[in-house]
């Protein structure tokens, strides 16, 4: 049974009298996705959809993540930090991979002195519906209607075989564990859940706006791909990244996204040309791969938005379209895993690479887990026709996923409650939106903070100051140099003496501990068990 609320006293009374109906709410994150690799952002890759909800609406152009999968979805689901939310660093995958480092920011799960999206806008009257990726809580009593969702249809854990699933990633539709059909792909059938989901909450019929969090695995490796969307993209990259780079910074500054003033990020990656024939046939099937992923999330986000038009909902419904990091560097520069997996339905580990990956992050520096603008900047979409009058603008306006929950709420009438269960809810930590999304105002707003595996970050206004892990603090002036490009720490000391405290004040009062916690002495995680029907499954 979720966990009740004390203050159901989230929306007026006299909302029947209210000018206008509230919207729906659609949130939608692409997972490991780099910030150039939209068209409407400068892509090559072919997203028609999300372009299409761009010239409509607007692009969020200084919108920011968490720098991994699961703080970013402990922030998003509270208005929190993630370590406020328990999720100082990753959830607890396995009975045998505990993050439960005995402090209650390093929890491995939601806190549950947190309250989520769902559940407070549940309590503003609104249906709760989730499709996709959780991550933030393994076990029994850690799930998406444990916190507040009235519907599920998805994962438990993080990435997976698209095509076959592994078991103790535990497909859930509810909370009952189902074993995926034959022709099963997650980014379909993830897509036909929320269209069931969204069907069932219109048929209905009782006026009631609903909230709906579609978490997309893709394009978070495995590299895998439906043939058909990948031979569009064959052979499409054999002039290699530096040329993918630079054509991508020129659409951008064609767009208006990227100023002349921005340089492209140092590149590490070795010279196309000094590369064989045949390995350079392998790193454009591994791109073509993953620009496919791309390409078939946003055909999925397209029939999504099609069914919302056919119910009669589009109209009056907030499409928010944010990334939970960006592109991923994991498996080596040159990608990792078996050549020979390449294309088929199998194997796990199969990424496109560093090089790539910088090359989606044009023109930034730096990937996921790190918090230097390609790890953290999200080229973001907000499409609502009845309450955003703007078709095609940028919003230059600075976000981060704390501001969903105020931002939500505000659009609900809702109220954050300051207790669940007995346990005093921290307040939330970001502003609304709305007005900037309704009426393009601009607001100054306080500073904005990072911290994943010791890299750290604090922004204020135009100024960031950013950290990797043991290395020193550098400065830079994201007005002219977004691409982080020219260290400015040495010219302004008393710029960096100042968001140093401030980074510091606010790691103390989130319980940010140093990179890595180390578990109090005697201290082992509680035992937790599967469910019997995921471990009949394993066997």
């Amino acid at each position: 049974m979720r966990p009740s609320l004390p203050l159901v006293v989230f929306f007026a009374a006299n909302l029947q009298a209210q000018e206008a109906p509230r919207p729906n709410i659609v949130l939608i994150m692409a997972d490991d996705m780099g910030w150039s690799d939209l068209g409407c952002f400068g892509s090559e890759i072919e997203t028609p959809n999300l372009d299409a909800l761009a010239a409509n609406g607007l692009r969020l152009t200084q919108f920011y993540n968490a720098a991994r999968c699961c703080p970013t979805r402990a922030s998003l689901l509270t208005g929190l930090y993630p370590h406020q939310a328990g999720i100082g660093h990753m959830t607890s995958e396995s009975v045998g991979q505990s993050s439960d480092w005995g402090v209650p920011s390093y929890r491995g799960y939601l806190a549950e002195e947190s309250v989520t999206l769902a559940e407070a806008l549940s309590g503003a009257g609104y249906r709760t519906l989730m499709a996709g990726k959780w991550h933030v809580g393994t076990f029994e009593g850690m799930w998406p209607t444990d916190r507040g969702f009235d519907r599920f249809f998805g994962m438990i854990r993080g990435a997976s075989n698209f095509w076959r699933p592994s078991p103790d990633k535990l497909v859930l539709d509810q909370t009952t564990p189902i074993e995926p059909h034959a022709d099963f792909f997650a980014t379909d059938d993830f897509t036909d859940g929320a269209i069931r989901l969204v069907e069932e909450a219109d048929a209905r019929d009782d006026d009631q706006p609903f909230f709906l969090y579609m978490a997309y695995t893709a394009p978070h490796w495995p590299v895998h791909a439906r043939p058909s969307d990948t031979a569009r993209y064959r052979w499409r990259y054999l002039d290699g990244w530096d040329a993918m780079r630079e054509q991508r910074l020129q659409r951008g500054k064609e767009l208006g996204i990227v100023t002349d003033a921005w340089k492209l990020s140092p590149s590490d990656a070795p010279e196309w040309s000094e590369l064989s024939p045949a390995k350079r046939d392998e790193l454009d099937l591994r791109m073509a791969l993953y620009a496919a992923q791309v390409d078939n999330m946003d055909q999925n986000i397209g029939r999504l938005v099609r069914r919302l038009e056919h119910l009669g909902e589009l109209e009056n419904t907030l499409i928010l379209f944010i990334v939970d990091n960006g592109a991923c560097a994991e498996g080596g520069r040159l990608g990792g895993g078996s050549i020979t997996q390449l294309d088929t339905r199998e194997g796990y580990w199969l990424t496109y690479g560093g090089a790539w990956a910088n090359a989606s992050n044009t023109p930034f520096r730096r990937y996921k887990h790190w918090v230097h603008e390609g790890g953290i900047a999200a080229s973001s979409i907000a499409h609502w026709p009845e309450g955003i009058p703007a078709r095609g603008d940028l919003l230059p306006q600075l976000g981060h996923l704390i501001d969903l929950m105020p931002t939500f709420l505000d659009l609900a009438g809702g109220t954050y409650p300051t207790e669940r269960d007995g346990r005093a809810v921290p307040p939330m930590e970001g502003v609304s939106l709305v007005p900037a999304l309704t009426s393009g105002e601009a607001f100054e707003r306080g500073l904005v903070f990072w911290e994943h595996e010791g890299n750290r970050a604090v922004r204020d206004g135009d100024w960031k100051l950013v950290a990797v892990h043991d290395k020193p603090w550098e400065l830079y002036d994201l007005a002219t140099d977004r691409s982080e490009t020219a260290d400015l720490a040495a010219q302004h000391p008393e710029v960096v003496a100042r968001l140093i405290a401030a980074h510091d004040t606010w790691a103390e009062r989130c319980g940010v501990l140093p990179w890595k916690p180390i578990r109090p002495e005697g201290y082992a995680p509680p035992a937790r068990e599967y469910p019997a029907t995921w471990k009949d499954r394993m066997k």
